[in-house]
């Protein structure tokens, strides 16, 4: 700059701040600094924070001294203007703080702080030969010095690293470490030392000449058959003379598997010599795409279907693809994604949870090959990192993601398809925003003029009741792609066959004959309870006393596999008591089951078929849910037990059976949601059945099979469950018709919150009047020794919701202005789940 001029920024910072800070530009930076870059801040006395520059300017703040940013980190901004907009806007509207929108969006290797943790990367090994030449020639002298406190203090903060190297200025030192693969945050400590890996073995080398061949068969024959076994299974699945470098690494547990062989036989192998072992880690980026290429020719109803879309598209920015379980959506979304691509733009693809859609993402990396980027929270701060620069970079076209992939730096968007719209997971739940990723992916489209798809087969009634009304175009499908029959559903009231003495523990006749017709047929079946652990209540049978959480006003649930009793609330565990602690009685009892109990007693029943289990304890591992859908897929697996995770974005070929457990517990649930939810699991676990070759069955086990939803996912009568849920909305005042808002108190004093509670609801009863309900004490009042209250709003759809924003947060500014409340916590949560 020719005139030296003082500049100021406007920054986010990573906090729950209600306005953003102001900060002095150094002359020497004034030319460097640019909106979106991370810039290093002091925030309070000492604490280091990497902020975003927001915007430049040359007013300084009127109510404080700025002060100076000790350094900008990046050369080029990190986020763009039109993330900032919907940044801003989730804030408005999810009335949070901004800070908490950055936390939200940025991984966590592009947020640091002076308390900030970082560790050696796993991969780094500084201290074996010729490992430490090539890793230290990387290394400035700086970052020297902190491996080598790394090496010796296996922890540092930012904080530590300073007083190492004797600088303020830390944050591109720590930056190139990151970048070089030397360091990784120690947030993602767990996440790198628990990959999920897996043994491959290979004859070694030197043993594909014939002669040696020979000589190691001939000596193992006379001194050792069991090893001599293993080598000639070997053998047999993998010709050593084809020299294919990718086909001849074999799988461990295959090979053992084919002769029956120990661990300790092939070890004695690999100490001779003989075998080669190599470890590998089995995730999604490390995959190759498998099977052929998809068919892309559609059929008439898809061509129909596609048609129409495209029409709707040149008056509607967001369309309603609403068709059946197996109708053929995904080779719709692939037309419409070629189309997107060949304009140059890009393309965000949402899924409910990414680890349970592998199918799909090998679908799509078939078509659309290196275009093809995943993104979501499972992966580690690397790869997160990396797929955020090449969206920036424009390297990646297509994104797959989890909900977060809404925050990645898209700069030319031309579609948005959120598949499985209904879906729950698209709701942040906590911490702040508690943002919903279909709605926020409709507002992202406005930024980007992009048009949006929503799919699902049972849409969640506000989408809908948006299609309906005109605000959103609407197509559907009513066909299965190959006009595969919907299943077969029969309903079976377990409440007579426990009168009459026909119940095998929680199975009916008919649904063991099924599975037994099933797996006679080399078929395969799906188990579907939506409860985990073995049973959710011990019970002692003489005073009825069951074991509480000590954290939280629920009982704890049995898990078999630890024989522990655990909370699913906060994680709080122990022992599986050996007598009541109320009476002494040894006589203690499990009431009720989950998927744990399923897997075991399925199992007493069929023993020689081969059953897992897929709820949130088998799959806790990185790639565990794909390793189990991956064995299903190879009928590895005959039954296979769930949880809802069975019901999302599955597609099997030799699923006959499906049955459904118990379907009152998810009818029976307190909530206005509970109809439409369990109309939308059963109709979306249903459709597992049949979907290639034969038409399926699903068996419903129930306490009162004329019940109107049930009857509903029977005769697939979607349009029946929508018209009588929108009239008892209509009629209690819930959406479509009312919006809602809900405040959620926290406390350890109970009587302290009751008065908090007392106090906002009075003061927002005094503008909204009877809009508002509570306070109330939600169904588990108490989490993590923490008393709840709960205070909803109910909006008219007509009413200005940025008044009633206006008004929430004027009262809920004076409620913290009150000393007795300052250590309330307060939740609000726009259109709740």
């Amino acid at each position: 700059m020719s005139e030296k001029t003082t500049l100021f920024v406007d920054v986010i910072l990573p906090l729950s701040l209600p306005n953003l800070y102001t900060y002095r530009v150094p002359f020497e930076l004034a030319d460097k600094v640019k909106t979106g870059q991370r810039v290093v801040v002091q925030f309070g006395k000492s604490k280091l924070y990497s902020a975003l520059v927001r915007k430049i300017h040359r007013v300084p703040p009127g109510q404080y001294e700025a002060k100076y940013i000790h350094s900008v980190i990046d050369t080029e901004p990190v986020v763009t203007e039109l993330q900032f907009q919907l940044w801003d806007w989730m804030a408005s509207y999810y009335m949070c703080a901004i800070g908490e929108v950055m936390n939200a969006a940025l991984p966590s290797g592009l947020k640091l702080s002076s308390e900030t943790k970082i560790i050696l990367h796993p991969a780094f090994v500084p201290n074996e030969g010729k490992e430490q030449k090539i890793n230290y020639e990387k290394l400035t002298d700086k970052e020297y010095l902190i491996v080598e406190a790394l090496e010796l203090r296996e922890v540092l903060t930012l904080n530590e690293v300073m007083e190492i190297i004797e600088h303020k200025t830390v944050y591109p030192v720590v930056k190139s470490l990151l970048a070089k693969q030397v360091v990784v945050v120690l947030e993602e400590l767990q996440e790198r030392y628990k990959p999920k890996l897996r043994d491959f073995v290979r004859l070694s080398p030197e043993l594909k000449k014939e002669s040696k061949l020979k000589e190691v068969l001939d000596r193992l024959e006379k001194k050792a058959g069991k090893q001599l076994d293993i080598l000639m299974a070997y053998l047999r699945l993998n010709d050593p003379q084809e020299k294919k470098e990718f086909q001849e690494w074999v799988k461990k547990s295959e090979l053992l598997d084919l002769v029956k062989g120990s661990d300790i036989t092939l070890k004695a192998l690999i100490k001779k010599n003989i075998f080669e072992l190599q470890q590998v880690e089995v995730g999604r980026l490390l995959s190759k795409s498998q099977g052929n290429p998809i068919d892309k020719r559609l059929n008439e109803g898809q061509e129909s279907a596609l048609t129409e879309m495209k029409k709707q598209f040149s008056g509607k920015e967001v369309i309603l693809l609403h068709g059946v379980t197996s109708s053929g959506k995904t080779e719709l979304y692939i037309k419409l994604i070629e189309d997107t691509l060949q304009q140059g733009k890009q393309v965000l693809y949402l899924l409910p949870e990414i680890a349970l859609t592998a199918q799909i993402i090998q679908r799509l990396q078939s078509v659309f090959n290196k275009q093809v980027g995943v993104y979501h929270s499972r992966f580690n701060e690397n790869e997160r990192v990396e797929i955020w620069n090449s969206v920036l970079g424009g390297q990646r076209k297509l994104i797959l993601g989890a909900r977060s992939a809404l925050f990645l730096p898209f700069s030319n968007l031309g579609l948005i398809i959120v598949d499985e719209e209904h879906d729950t997971s698209y709701k942040q739940f906590d911490p702040s925003p508690r943002y919903n990723a279909r709605d926020s992916a409709i507002f992202l489209g406005q930024v980007h003029k992009a048009k949006v798809v929503l799919g699902s087969a049972t849409p969640s009634l506000e989408s809908y009741f948006n299609a309906q009304t005109g605000k959103y175009g609407l197509v559907e499908m009513t066909q299965r792609y190959g006009d595969v029959l919907m299943p077969e559903i029969e309903v079976v009231d377990i409440k007579e066959a426990n009168k009459r003495k026909l119940m095998k523990s929680h199975f009916s006749p008919q649904l063991l004959e099924g599975v037994e017709l099933a797996l006679k047929n080399k078929e395969q079946v799906i188990l579907f309870q939506n409860r985990r652990g073995f049973s959710p209540i011990i019970e002692c049978y003489t005073c009825a006393w069951t074991p509480p959480c000590k954290n939280c006003d629920v009982s704890l649930t049995y898990h078999k596999a630890g024989n522990q009793l655990r909370c699913h609330y906060c994680g709080y565990t122990i022992p599986m008591p050996l007598q009541c602690e109320a009476c002494g009685e040894t006589n203690l009892k499990t009431k009720g089951f989950g998927t744990e109990k399923i897997e075991e007693e399925i199992g007493l029943f069929f023993p020689a078929a081969r059953i897992s289990r897929m709820d949130l304890d088998t799959t806790r591992a990185k790639h565990a849910h794909k390793q189990l859908i991956s064995d299903f897929e190879d009928r590895k697996v005959d039954v296979l037990v769930g949880t809802q995770m069975v019901t999302k974005g599955l597609d099997f070929d030799h699923v006959s059976l499906v049955g459904i457990l118990n379907a009152d517990s998810s009818l029976n649930f307190p909530d206005f949601r509970s109809f439409e939810r369990s109309y939308q699991l059963m109709a979306q676990v249903s459709g597992r059945a049949g979907r290639k070759n034969k038409r399926g069955r699903v068996i419903i086990q129930s306490h009162n099979p004329g019940h109107a939803i049930i009857q509903d996912v029977i005769s697939n009568n979607y349009l029946a469950m929508y018209v009588s849920q929108l009239r008892d909305r209509k009629s209690f005042h819930y959406p479509p018709f009312y919006r809602l808002i809900e405040l959620t108190l926290k406390h350890r004093d109970v009587d302290v919150l009751n008065e908090g509670a007392t106090f906002i609801a009075a003061r927002l009863r005094e503008q909204l009047g009877d809009r508002i309900l509570g306070p109330e004490f939600p169904l588990v009042a108490r989490v993590r020794n923490e008393f709840l209250k709960a205070i909803m709003i109910k909006t008219e759809r007509e009413t200005s919701i940025a008044s009633v924003k206006k008004i929430i947060n004027e009262v809920c500014f004076e409620f913290k202005l009150q000393a007795a409340f300052k250590q309330i916590k307060l939740h609000i949560d726009v259109d709740p789940l």
